[in-house]
């Protein structure tokens, strides 16, 4: 097995081609060539991560977050970005970062929070028109409804079982019943129109700031955390790869619950 032929299995889940403008998604560190004996799966790329790599016999890592997103300036080894570069880099391991492209693509980072919320009838939020490349609807965020509407204390709390979280902030509670959830991993602050638009009654993302907690009456929104509301997409890459490839290595990280860098207190 060689580096590419991974590549090609995760990007006919999640073409690289969809991926937003401002994004890195892609191989961050290694070569198409490169032979691989076995895959490790992580949410960001560090240098425990990698350490975990070269014990467990792996010498590629995919990961959600691109292992470099901005331009790189130095290596100074005391910076964890720049460590976890200089570990890949000294140990041979090949680095691809599948970001946007899997926070865009049907059955993707989104989609994967709605089912664990236990969303049904699940579209996507904000589709693209048209479908970038030519791909079926793509877009950022999804949106889908509950079994059965709840009022909307139940409905958060549904939420913070959902993804083991200990707390949510949350906008002032809707009055009536949340039937309709919209849903956007990571930062999406940006898609709250998107969200009322579409009839939520509730919208769960991660990332929101002060201001944004104003919002009219009929309609509330949850910062549920960036990490909790994208973690699920690392399950979502360990099956496209054993579905490819069912007797390669593939592996998950023995840490991924402890990798979320916010701590509660």
């Amino acid at each position: 097995m060689i580096v590419k032929d991974i590549i090609a299995a995760i990007e006919a889940f999640a073409p690289a081609c969809i991926q937003a403008e401002y994004d890195n998604t892609g191989l961050q560190v290694g070569s198409p060539e490169q032979e691989v004996h076995g895959v490790l799966i992580g949410f960001d790329c560090t240098a425990s991560l990698v350490e975990e790599a070269v014990r467990r016999g792996c010498d590629m890592i995919l990961t959600h977050h691109p292992l470099i997103y901005h331009p790189l300036r130095n290596l100074y080894p005391e910076d964890p970005g720049a460590a976890a570069v200089i570990a890949a880099v000294k140990n041979g391991v090949a680095v691809y970062g599948c970001h946007t492209s899997a926070d865009k693509t049907p059955g993707g980072v989104s989609f994967a929070l709605a089912e664990k919320i236990g969303l049904k009838d699940v579209r996507v939020l904000a589709p693209e028109e048209p479908a970038a490349a030519g791909y079926d609807t793509v877009g950022f965020g999804a949106v889908g409804d509950l079994p059965e509407a709840l009022p909307a204390k139940d409905a958060v709390a549904l939420v913070k079982k959902a993804l083991g979280t200990p707390a949510v902030r949350c906008s002032a509670p809707v009055e009536g019943p949340v039937g309709r959830i919209a849903v956007c991993g990571g930062s999406g602050t940006s898609l709250i129109p998107a969200a009322r638009k579409a009839g939520a009654q509730m919208y769960v993302c991660g990332d929101i700031s002060y201001h944004y907690f104003f919002q009219p009456e009929g309609f509330m929104v949850v910062d549920a955390g960036h990490f909790e509301t994208e973690v699920e997409i690392t399950e979502v890459l360990l099956s496209v790869i054993r579905k490819n490839f069912p007797t390669f290595v593939t592996l998950i990280s023995e840490n991924i619950g402890k990798a979320n860098p916010v701590n509660y207190l």
